[in-house]
């Protein structure tokens, strides 16, 4: 007798649903080191396999080097794509192996687009079955995996399994065939350089491109404001002038003549406004990114793979999705009674029972797969910093959306001195109410005034004049994108962070607030005079409205993708024309381009060549480029991402470089190693107090001198230089100086897990 297979999207969730469905203990086996799980659930023997993301992705049926369009591709091991994804290997294996004596199949994985792709291709091209049965949930616990696999549905979601494989096939139509053209393109013109771009990407970097030119192109208008300080009933009191900006600097000299000199005002009004401020609305991803990065600056891309971790541990709900609204049949009692149970939000907790009736301020998002995120009450256990940031922050957000609405007053004070018209304003808390659950990510000004009445007198302190200009429009942050993408219909919920994380990788965009560079405006000029179309904005919305109606089966994956076959054919057939001039515009670009990112600056060795970045047999470093007539070269580490900076060392006046390495803070570093800074005081032939065998020696990096033990790599005992001193900290100490500030300011890490989702 066979038994029921469920195939879930990673191990983590493989084990969680093992554990809910199990009317006993689970039974775990392993097949090429990759788990299963065995169990019984009422009479129904059944066994718990798992992927490890996609476990399949599109290639070519056959491979035509350069040459575009190409449009017939197919499903194939993801292993035979990427090297990077032969562990994918023996998780099919295994899936096959279960497969074989399996009687029934029902898919477990995300439920949205992505885990429908995910869990129709293992059910096509692993168990050769055309359907399977489908559980649909929200979160890892066991209550809601045992009433999904209760409410278990007899067929895959057709809607979201289609609308999943065209996007897929959309995505890759558009990135081999115009990375392509682009690539055919720079080669015609003499140069070797894959280019590629994406059907997001182009639009992406179009929107950062477009908000840099105006930047650029922003001309500074000067006006004048004028402030009042002063004081009443003994408290200070600030105003301003009614005419808030001056456009011509004689209006405001006038102004000023009129006060010169005058020690009083008088008050001309009082006005006090109480007002309801509502909580906040349940988070969705957009919003969970952007409120991340706002508390704590993680980026939008490390918090997904965060909140990911937080639901396969079964902490929080799915975090890929749209909805802003917490349904009733999640059980809001019992969740802030489990909360109830973790030290840190008893009080809150019993804060919100004590209110009566739970109704959270829902938003008006929705989503047809999933609600809000919301923490599930069970204790996470063993988070690092950035884990726990997040986890807390979703536990506050959820529990302010019951709170009741806060009580703040405004107040408008109107000044006369002299005939002219000033105002002082301020809004204050009156009762925080939903506040104090939501602390400490609250942030609003609180300015009080002085309690005045009319005909009031107003000590006058100081008048000021003040110059000012009007200030061009602000770049884009990593959050800020997210929300404009999600705006402008751009994307999806999943891939938007991905995307943008993509223009930083192809040296499109850098920095925080994000700039594009010279190359990626270059780019986009080109683009937009020879094949607008690939970065039209109106035609990525299009088809990501299209992919929606497939969803809701109101269009057919063929329709949608014999439509965009057409237009990529159209844009291809007319960029082919232009190929030489396209590719000859491409290659000055990036040789300029090349150039500047690669060049640090004067070789204050020989004074003649400049100091570049190389990549050579044992990594990179940077030299002179007059080699072989000065032999001037730098070390550099062999991990993280290193930029050219215009910036030089104050102690040496070598140039600096920006370290950028994973889970910490970019550095500016000097290249020089012997820099006056770098050194540190050391005592030759002390002994190491780790292994007691070897003796410490100096060694040096970009990032200072240090001492470490000659055994290395037996012993691995260093010594570093404390920050801003000149003085060595064994690690041992450190530890200790750690753990007694560590309840005030932890040590921030990052672990985000990898997800082997195909990219957009």
């Amino acid at each position: 007798m066979g038994y029921e297979l469920i195939i879930t999207e990673k191990p983590n969730a493989a084990k969680k649903l093992a554990e809910a469905l199990a009317d006993g203990k689970p039974i775990k086996e392993q097949y090429k080191g990759v788990p299963y799980y065995k169990v019984t659930h009422g009479k129904q023997d059944i066994v718990v396999g798992s992927a490890v993301g996609h476990l399949f992705g599109l290639a070519e049926k056959e491979k035509h080097g350069f040459v575009y369009p190409t449009f017939d591709i197919e499903w194939v091991p993801i292993a035979d794509i990427s090297k990077d994804a032969s562990f994918s290997v023996k998780y099919a294996d295994a899936l096959k192996k279960l497969a074989k004596d399996a009687d029934s199949y029902t898919v477990a994985c995300d439920y949205d687009v992505e885990g429908e792709v995910i869990g129709l291709n293992i059910i096509r091209y692993i168990c050769h079955r055309n359907d399977a049965r489908r559980m649909k949930f929200s979160t890892l616990t066991k209550e809601d995996l045992r009433a999904a696999y209760a409410a278990v549905s007899p067929h895959l979601d057709w809607g979201q399994a289609e609308a999943g494989e065209t996007r897929h096939f959309l995505d890759y139509y558009y990135g081999i065939n115009i990375s392509r053209a682009l690539t055919s393109a720079i080669k015609a013109a003499g140069m070797f350089k894959i280019l590629s771009t994406g059907r997001v990407q182009g639009p992406s970097l179009k929107i950062i491109v477009e908000r840099e030119k105006d930047i650029k192109a922003f001309k500074p208008v000067p006006f004048w404001e004028i402030e009042l300080t002063g004081e009443a009933k003994k408290e200070p009191i600030t105003a301003w002038h009614m005419t808030e900006k001056f456009w011509e600097k004689k209006q405001a000299d006038t102004v000023m003549k009129h006060v010169h000199g005058a020690k009083e005002g008088t008050v001309t009004s009082m006005e006090r406004k109480t007002f309801k401020q509502n909580p906040p609305n349940p988070f969705d991803l957009t919003t969970l990114q952007t409120e991340a990065y706002r508390c704590f600056g993680i980026s939008p891309k490390a918090t997904l793979a965060i909140a990911q971790g937080l639901y396969t541990e079964g902490c929080i709900s799915y975090p890929r999705t749209s909805s802003q609204q917490l349904p009733p049949a999640i059980g809001y009692t019992k969740i802030i009674n489990q909360l109830s149970g973790q030290k840190q939000f008893a009080a809150l907790c019993k804060q919100v029972l004590g209110q009566g009736k739970l109704v959270p301020y829902n938003g008006k998002k929705t989503d047809p797969a999933h609600p809000a995120i919301y923490p599930t009450g069970i204790a996470p256990k063993g988070l690092e910093d950035r884990e726990a940031k997040i986890y807390d922050l979703v536990v506050k957000r959820f529990l302010s959306t019951f709170g009741e609405p806060a009580v703040r007053e405004s107040m408008h004070i109107g000044i006369e001195v002299n005939k002219e018209p000033f105002a002082a304003t301020g809004t204050r808390t009156i009762e925080a109410r939903w506040h104090k659950l939501y602390e400490p990510y609250v942030r609003l000004e609180e300015i009080e005034l002085p309690d005045v009445k009319e005909k009031d007198v107003i000590k006058v302190k100081k008048i000021t004049l003040h110059d000012r200009e009007t200030q061009p429009p602000k770049r884009y942050t990593p959050s800020s994108i997210i929300r404009e993408l999600e705006k402008r219909n751009l994307g999806t919920k999943s891939t938007r962070a991905e995307i943008v994380d993509t223009l930083f990788r192809r040296n499109y965009v850098l920095g925080e607030p994000i700039t594009a560079t010279d190359f990626g405006i270059r780019v986009i000029d080109i683009l937009e005079k020879h094949a607008p179309k690939i970065i039209d904005e109106e035609l990525t919305r299009h088809f990501e409205l299209d992919m929606e109606s497939i969803r809701e089966r109101v269009k057919k994956k063929e329709q949608v993708l014999d439509e965009a076959k057409h237009v990529l054919l159209e844009i291809l057939g007319d960029f082919k024309k232009k190929e030489k001039a396209v590719g000859e515009e491409l290659r000055s670009t990036f040789t300029e381009t090349r150039a500047a990112m690669t060049t640090l600056g004067p070789c204050l060795v020989c004074k003649k060549g400049m100091i570049v970045l190389k990549k050579g047999k044992f990594g990179r470093f940077a030299a002179c480029n007059t080699y072989p007539a000065c032999t001037a070269t730098f070390k550099l580490p062999a991990t993280g991402l290193v930029e050219v900076t215009k910036e030089t060392c104050t102690h040496c006046n070598y140039p600096m470089i920006l370290m950028i390495r994973k889970a910490k803070r970019p550095q500016q570093v000097c290249i020089n190693p012997d820099c006056p800074n770098k050194k540190i005081p050391f005592e030759a032939g002390r002994k190491c107090p780790k292994c007691n065998e070897g003796e410490l020696v100096l060694r040096k990096s970009v990032y200072g001198q240090f001492a470490a033990c000659n055994k290395f790599p037996k012993c691995h005992y260093i010594e570093k230089r404390k920050k801003d001193e000149s003085t060595v900290v064994p690690p041992t100490e450190k530890k200790a100086a750690h753990s007694e500030s560590a309840k005030a300011k932890p040590a921030q890490k990052e672990k985000p897990k990898k997800s082997r989702r195909k990219k957009s």
